[in-house]
């Protein structure tokens, strides 16, 4: 196939486009104030995966961002300990190194800040850190992972440690090459006629106003109903989003704009997880957000659009990981 190199002064849309949004980066990024080695990403991989990091010895970090199904768990709401539901929709893990900050309210910075709330939260993974690091230091196998992937400290085996690896194995897990992605970096024949129309809708209509960046969202905040507020379905009036977080009357409805990359493959949607249908978002966002009504055609390439976002998924290897042994802590209904 011959790759159609494009001068975008010869493309107003792929001009446009670029000046807009960015592709997603070949390599990994980088975790400010980590210095990722394969090492630590092997450690942190191992983590990821491994359920003992919860109370019943039963949910990693994999199972609500399952990385075989776009980063999320395809539920409305997560299953934490317990069988308790989490309170909103799980966002995916994937590309989320490039997000402004981690959650739907933005209350964690960065991975490396995000890695250690699930795992305390009782909702959740359900065990304290200090029962976290009995577990790790009861598993014989981890003292040799912690000790290469951290060689300069004395006592390796600690939270921040911890969070930190897994922080830097979730980097590592972004979905490059994209027909959009492509098309960014010059490829006129990388988006069908219809993906092409859908762009240019998704500028016109003011969509990119919000879902701009590398990753198509995740890099501000906004409230959900900038014109109309939506249903109680979506919009549950005992959700106040960022509010929680910084106590602000303004920031009540406010959530960090979700991210857009391999949309198609996340479904539920937003932050309530109530909608299961692309087109009945793209609906929703227009008359909420955007004060329109669109026709059936413009969410047909506005969707068709949201389709070329999907890039390469993440190849990772399932790890062995450490086996327990007699002085394991062991799991706890």
């Amino acid at each position: 196939m011959v790759v159609i190199e494009a001068d975008a002064a010869d493309d107003p849309l792929m001009k446009q486009a670029q000046a807009t949004f960015e592709p997603i980066p070949l390599t990994p990024p980088t975790i400010k104030g980590i210095a990722s080695t394969p090492a630590m990403v092997n450690l942190g991989k191992a983590l990821y995966f491994d359920p003992r990091l919860s109370q019943s010895h039963n949910i990693s970090c994999n199972t609500c961002h399952q990385i075989g199904l776009g980063g999320v768990d395809m539920l409305p709401n997560s299953i934490g300990h317990k069988w308790q539901h989490g309170g909103r929709n799980a966002p995916t893990v994937l590309n989320a190194v490039v997000n402004v900050a981690q959650f739907w309210d933005g209350r964690a910075a960065d991975l490396k800040a995000q890695a250690g709330g699930p795992i305390q939260n009782p909702i959740e993974m359900g065990i304290t850190h200090e029962h976290a690091i009995q577990m790790l230091k009861g598993i014989s196998g981890y003292s040799k992972l912690f000790e290469v992937a951290f060689a300069k400290d004395s006592d390796p085996i600690t939270m921040a440690n911890a969070a930190n690896a897994i922080a830097a194995f979730e980097a590592t897990l972004i979905t490059p090459n994209a027909p959009f992605d492509k098309y960014l970096r010059g490829d006129q024949a990388a988006l069908t006629p219809e993906q092409r129309n859908g762009l240019q809708l998704f500028m016109d209509k003011g969509c990119s106003s919000c879902h701009a960046g590398i990753n198509v969202g995740g890099q501000m905040y906004a409230p959900f109903g900038v014109v109309e507020k939506p249903g109680a379905d979506f919009l549950p009036p005992d959700d106040k989003g960022r509010f929680q977080v910084t106590h602000t009357v303004s920031d009540e409805y406010v959530f960090r704009v979700p991210p857009l990359r391999n949309i198609t493959l996340t479904p539920p949607y937003f932050h309530t997880g109530k909608s299961w249908d692309l087109r009945q978002a793209v609906a929703v966002m227009g008359t909420s957000q955007l004060g329109q009504h669109l026709t059936d055609a413009e969410i047909s390439n506005i969707t068709s659009f949201l389709e070329s976002l999907t890039g390469q998924q993440p190849n990772v290897t399932y790890p062995i990981l450490p086996p327990s042994g007699v002085e394991t802590p062991r799991p706890q209904p």
